[in-house]
């Protein structure tokens, strides 16, 4: 319970911190994913960034309304590719320094135990 609810507290913040930028923390997480890789499938992306199909489909239609991603058809009949569009790197790339300060606050609030402990504790948890 607890590390939902702590996962709860950061995405709120988060939601907050680049809400200047009319985008959410879960959509900075897609574009973020998009601009290191060209073209992903639904599939690729859901399984990278650790959600659910439908989860992550529901953030895909409100960015693709928003024209900062497009999608088209994939290799296989069945697959779509999603890719940034300009308009999605512009938002991207506003959202980034936010994001990097908001890292910056978090490390200086978690003392004990350290920032890196914390991550890397997290992260021997998200591979359960």
């Amino acid at each position: 319970m607890n590390t939902r609810k702590a996962a709860r507290a950061l995405t709120r913040r988060a939601d907050h911190q680049l809400r200047s930028v009319g985008i959410t923390a879960a959509q900075f997480n897609i574009l973020g994913t998009l601009s290191t890789d060209s073209a992903a499938s639904i599939t690729e992306m859901a399984n990278f960034l650790a959600v659910d199909r439908t989860t992550l489909s529901r953030n895909l239609a409100v960015l693709e309304r928003r024209k900062l991603l497009s999608t088209g058809p994939g290799d296989l009949a069945r697959m779509r590719r999603i890719t940034l569009t300009p308009d999605g790197r512009k938002a991207f790339e506003a959202a980034l320094p936010i994001w990097k300060g908001a890292q910056q606050e978090l490390r200086a609030l978690l003392a004990d135990p350290d920032f890196q402990t914390t991550l890397t504790g997290l992260r021997h948890l998200a591979k359960l």
